[in-house]
């Protein structure tokens, strides 16, 4: 295909005359896993929905797999949407979730789509067992089944391991990867910075407006953020002495140690240098983290790389 898979720009969407989504431009290529991160209310949820066609955007346009917005039932034939709730009927088998999908599609004949979608997630030997006695983990594969088996182009993912295990998450994880190398594109929501670093590039909303694009390493690197790694013996001290000194913009806990981070380099060394010699921490400079520089943007609301 010609073009990338979702193409907006300008996108703007408002209820009741407050905008939820304001301006937003965004490029995602075919088979790109794309993050989308932001705090919550920050306007995800709402984006992916007027780029799947359940929305009419209020403002700009744009393409999703060659259609236009406007086009919302031809691109919904050629998605799929997976929410955070998983959309399961819960007093229903796995296999009867996926035929009743299955007839929402128009999939003839539908036992063979089901079957076919059952072995793929290795859901056989559950498909008579009920959706609503499933853990989470499971219920998630359910609904990717559900989401994957009329052979979608783009995926679209709303926080889809919120409240799944860390194998469970792992393990959906290399499912998507691998369904990305036979070509689907993926745009993911997620709030798991690990899950954000495996993406090949990411967009960070906040307040409605994308303040942050590009791949991991670019939005570190545009951050302009320097890190500061402090550790050893009265870390309660040091940070307290720390906060509100020059060139402090943020001071986190990571297990043992502090992340002190600024956009001042040589204004947060010295204030990181007089504090270490006045409590006897040890201080060296770090390497600044995704999360660090997501932490940064939600503080003040803007900012990063464009």
């Amino acid at each position: 295909m010609t073009g990338a898979a979702v193409d907006v720009s300008g996108l703007v969407k408002k209820f009741d005359g407050k905008t939820v989504v304001d301006h937003v431009s965004m490029r995602v290529e075919h088979g790109e896993i794309a993050g989308f991160l932001g705090p919550n209310g920050s306007g995800k949820t709402t984006t992916i929905r007027v780029m799947c066609g359940l929305l009419i955007p209020d403002g700009g346009g744009g393409t999703v797999l060659g259609y236009d917005l406007r086009q919302r039932h031809k691109i919904k034939r050629e998605i799929g949407y997976m929410t955070q709730r998983f959309s399961l009927y819960e007093d229903l088998t796995i296999a009867e979730n996926l035929d009743f999908v299955a007839g929402l599609y128009g999939l003839r004949p539908a036992r063979r789509y089901v079957r076919d979608a059952l072995a793929d997630l290795g859901l056989t030997a559950r498909r008579d067992q009920l959706a609503g006695t499933l853990s989470g983990g499971w219920k998630q594969r359910v609904a990717l089944a559900s989401c994957v088996m009329h052979n979608p182009k783009l995926l679209l993912l709303d926080e889809p391991t919120a409240g799944v295990d860390p194998k469970a998450r792992r393990e959906f994880w290399d499912e998507i990867h691998l369904r990305t190398e036979n070509g689907l594109t993926v745009l993911v929501s997620t709030h798991y910075m690990d899950e954000a670093e495996r993406c090949h590039r990411v967009n960070y909303i906040s307040q409605g407006k994308l303040v942050a694009s590009g791949s991991v390493a670019e939005v570190i690197a545009e951050s302009r953020l320097t890190t500061w790694i402090v550790d050893g013996p009265h870390l309660s001290d040091a940070a307290h002495l720390l906060s509100g000194k020059p060139g402090v913009d943020e001071i986190t806990h990571f297990g043992k140690t502090l992340h002190v981070v600024g956009r001042d380099a040589s204004a947060l060394e010295r204030s990181v240098r007089a504090v270490a010699r006045t409590t006897g921490v040890h201080a060296q400079i770090g390497d600044t983290t995704l999360e660090d520089a997501f932490i940064s943007f939600m503080t003040n609301g803007e900012g990063g790389a464009r």
